[in-house]
């Protein structure tokens, strides 16, 4: 499985949603950079379940265990593994999708793809809870990153037609940002948040799901990170973000707003502000040609509806061939948004801090 990303620094993510351990391995971090694990940890709680009626019910204390690459609260420059043992694994739960896969969810294509051998417990390798130790990593990063004046932030932007206010994307509070990271189902607006767990509570009881929107901002990043063509920063932090499950789309800026723009309106038409070139705007989301142009990145990025829900659903039998309806057991959220926004978040920063390294800018 490809579950390696990085040019500089590499990262790889290992495990399975109910095998014993899961982690991620990072190589290329810079020697003696402080690592925080209560840091690590708020992370960890932002996106672990059992944490309300919103999340699944499975409960995991998602403690990391910093096991080489670290000595006296330091990276040593050698590979650094982060461990996170599975305590809450029910797999009976999931016998009955071995041989019929759920709709829209990896079970079929896997079967396909690996022959049959791939673990089915709880998604196996195709699990969000191997956003766990991208978490982790992306934690590491972030503080990195931190040291170096980049802040990395994000809310939930929409579930169903419940919407909070977006950043304004020319002035990106940094200390707003800061806050939302470490917030578990951060949005802007408190009332934006009630409507949306009203919603979410709603598709819960009517054995459904529902989908959403995040959008995540990154202030501090200096102008010139990035490369045109297949290196520039939309293509490698697309890359990261679509490691998260069920993401399904990704814009930056305007992304596709650009479509009822004439170019006169969408042009981030520029100044200066002592001697630094500032834009009027950001339709641009901080990014023009591939490279960091000063302003705050803004991406926004679509998750789809989890795929596990109790109603039944038309699926077909592996073994006999046969179409036949499947009704699904186990414990699965009825909205993933909320806990997909801080593994975004944690995908930017893997990314980012890659692509500094790559600008000799760590």
């Amino acid at each position: 499985m490809s579950s390696n990303f990085g040019t500089n620094i590499k990262i790889s993510i290992f495990g399975e949603s109910h095998g014993q351990i899961i982690g991620a391995v990072i190589d290329g971090l810079p020697p003696g950079e402080e690592i925080s694990i209560p840091q690590i940890q708020i992370q960890l709680s932002r996106r672990a379940p059992g944490c309300t009626p919103t999340s699944t019910t499975r409960k995991e204390k998602d403690e990391v265990e910093i096991l080489t690459g670290f000595l006296n609260g330091k990276t040593t420059g050698a590979p650094l593994m982060l461990a996170i043992r599975n305590q809450d694994t029910r797999s009976a739960n999931y016998e009955n999708i071995s041989v019929i896969p759920r709709p829209s969810h990896s079970d079929y294509a896997a079967y396909v793809k690996y022959k049959g051998n791939n673990d089915i417990r709880g998604g196996g390798h195709f699990s969000g809870r191997l956003t766990a130790p991208l978490v982790a990593a992306g934690s590491i990063c972030r503080q990195i990153l931190k040291r170096r004046g980049i802040t990395i932030g994000g809310h939930v932007l929409q579930i169903l037609n419940v919407k909070d206010p977006p950043f304004d994307p020319v002035n990106v509070s940094e200390d707003e940002l800061q806050y939302l990271s470490e917030a578990y189902f951060s949005t802007r607006s408190k009332q934006a948040k009630e409507g949306m767990i009203a919603e979410i509570l709603n598709a819960k009881q009517n054995l459904d799901s529902v989908g959403g929107v995040v959008e995540v901002a990154v202030t501090g990043l200096p102008t010139g990170v990035g490369s045109p063509m297949f290196g520039g920063i939309e293509n490698v932090l697309s890359a990261a973000i679509f490691a998260v499950p069920a993401v399904k789309g990704v814009s930056f800026g305007a992304g596709f707003d650009y479509a009822k723009m004439y170019g006169s309106n969408a042009n981030d038409e520029m100044y200066y502000d002592g001697d630094n070139v500032m834009t009027y705007t950001n339709n641009c989301g901080g990014i023009t040609g591939g490279i960091t142009n000063g302003m705050p990145l803004i991406i926004k990025a679509a998750i789809k509806p989890t795929p596990s829900i109790y109603m039944p659903q038309r699926s077909i039998n592996l073994q006999t061939h046969e179409n036949t309806t499947l009704k699904i057991t186990g414990r699965h959220d009825p909205c993933i948004v909320p806990r997909a926004l801080p593994a975004i978040e944690a995908a930017v920063a893997i990314a980012l801090t890659d692509l500094m390294a790559e600008a000799n800018m760590l």
